[in-house]
């Protein structure tokens, strides 16, 4: 602690993991708390988080997913398996001399938790998932579900991410632009209305960001927090963090014998009231009793959009704070 009493800044450093390196920022001593991004973010997500995690007695550490930021970009597509992600959260904790450490992540992240939680219970004790709730591997191969989805008129975003370059075409040459406008539509106070074309689907021949939304930036996001992000993503591109999505089919192979498996730990879900993802997977949330048994609190935050963490980052920290104190020693 600082001698005011408060805990010292976040400090930065890279760390050894699978990957090849991991870029990770901590704030804190005591317990490990590890904090996992979504796309399309970095560690800088948490910064509301970092502080007062510390200032509760936690050593919170902020890592850039592999492909993100600082951490390692590796070229193969495969690299961004599920299984490997959750192999760099694993290492992490290592590497910061750690035997265990509670996983809190939120949209992609919330994914590497929960699947963090399922391999790795060795390492991780309790596991809270923001705005994504857990879903156990379904019987249908993912890219064909998504392929449904569209009707065959409009492609789901996720089909759309699938070939290489498509998205990174048009991203990359407004990188700062692009985010802006995907950051406002999924923002409560800045997505469009429900009677506007959802932005999560793109014509046939066109392209995501023709239903962004236009105007200001949404309350959570200033101009210097868009800078820096686009900022990170200028320098590294897109390809790392779009890999993800590259390799839900290589997830649900390489999970099947996890078919229906449950999540056993301490966990937490925190979702958004007007979040599609929250509303979408409405049958994973109702089905927390069966595949997180261990679920000790659900919260859907009414009015909140999609970048909880950011967006209602007050309440978000309360009910971690809170959902912590409570978890065994």
């Amino acid at each position: 602690m600082s001698p005011s009493g408060q805990a010292a800044g976040p400090t930065h450093r890279l760390v050894p993991s699978p990957a090849g390196r991991t870029h990770v920022v901590e704030q804190g001593r005591g317990p490990l708390v590890l904090l996992v991004h979504g796309f399309p973010e970095s560690w800088y997500s948490w910064r509301h988080q970092l502080p007062v995690l510390a200032a509760a007695g936690y050593r919170a550490v902020a890592l850039d997913v592999r492909g993100y930021g600082r951490s390692a970009k590796p070229v193969d597509v495969a690299a961004y398996r599920m299984r490997e992600l959750v192999a760099d959260s694993a290492a992490v904790v290592q590497a910061l001399g750690e035997r265990s450490a509670v996983i809190v992540g939120h949209d992609w992240g919330a994914g590497i938790a929960a699947h963090a939680a399922l391999l790795r219970p060795d390492v991780f004790s309790a596991a809270a998932l923001l705005s994504v709730p857990y879903a156990p591997r379904g019987g249908m191969r993912p890219t064909e579900a998504f392929a449904r989805i569209g009707g065959g008129s409009e492609d789901f975003y996720v089909s759309y991410f699938q070939e290489p370059g498509r998205a990174e075409a048009e991203i990359e040459p407004d990188v700062r632009g692009w985010l802006r406008g995907f950051y406002a539509g999924l923002s409560a106070d800045t997505m469009p209305g429900p009677e506007e074309p959802d932005l999560h689907f793109v014509p046939k021949g066109g392209k995501l960001s023709d239903r962004f939304p236009a105007g200001p930036l949404p309350a959570w996001l200033s101009e210097r927090d868009l800078d820096v992000y686009a900022g990170e993503f200028e320098r590294t591109g897109m390809t790392g963090a779009l890999n993800r999505y590259r390799n839900v089919d290589r997830d649900w192979e390489d999970f099947a014998e996890w078919e229906g498996a449950a999540i056993t730990q301490p966990s937490l879900f925190i979702g958004g009231g007007l979040d599609a993802s929250t509303t979408w997977l409405a049958d994973a949330i109702a089905a927390f009793p069966t595949t997180m048994p261990g679920l000790t609190a659900s919260h859907v935050l009414e009015g909140a959009g999609h970048w909880l963490q950011q967006e209602r980052a007050e309440d978000v920290n309360r009910l971690l704070v809170d959902w912590l104190a409570s978890l065994p020693a």
